[in-house]
C-alpha cells in the first residue's frame, strides 16, 4: 500500500470536523487512509474535487461515499505506530495505544 512518508512520519487522512467521516464510512478500503493522490489533493486544498467519480477514475475504487471528502485533514504519525480510527461525535479521531493508558 502506497503512503506519503516525510521525516519518518506517515500521512493519515481523517475528517477532523464534526461533519462526519470518510474512512469510518468507507472502512473496507484501508488505502483511503494513506493514498498519496488523496494526500496531494488535501495538501493543495482541493478536497472539494474529491468525488465518487474522482475516486473511481484515480484510485480504481467504486461505491465510495465522498460526502465529507472536502473536510479531510492530514495527521502525521511516526512510521510503525499502531492506531485505529474512531468516529467520535461526528469527527474521526486517531486513537494510538498509549492514549488508552491515560488516566
Amino acid at each position: 500500500m502506497e503512503k506519503v512518508i516525510r521525516n519518518n512520519k506517515v500521512a493519515v487522512l481523517t475528517v477532523g470536523s464534526d461533519k462526519g467521516g470518510f474512512y469510518s464510512i468507507n472502512n473496507k478500503h484501508k488505502e483511503l487512509l494513506f493514498h498519496p493522490k488523496l494526500v496531494e489533493m488535501v495538501e493543495q486544498n482541493r478536497g472539494i474535487e474529491i468525488s465518487a467519480k474522482w475516486v473511481k477514475e484515480n484510485l480504481g475504487l467504486e461505491n465510495i461515499d465522498c460526502s465529507y471528502a472536502n473536510c479531510l485533514t492530514i495527521d502525521w504519525i511516526t512510521v510503525g505506530t499502531s492506531f485505529e480510527v474512531i468516529n467520535y461525535s461526528g469527527s474521526e479521531v486517531l486513537r494510538i495505544p498509549y492514549d488508552l493508558n491515560v488516566a
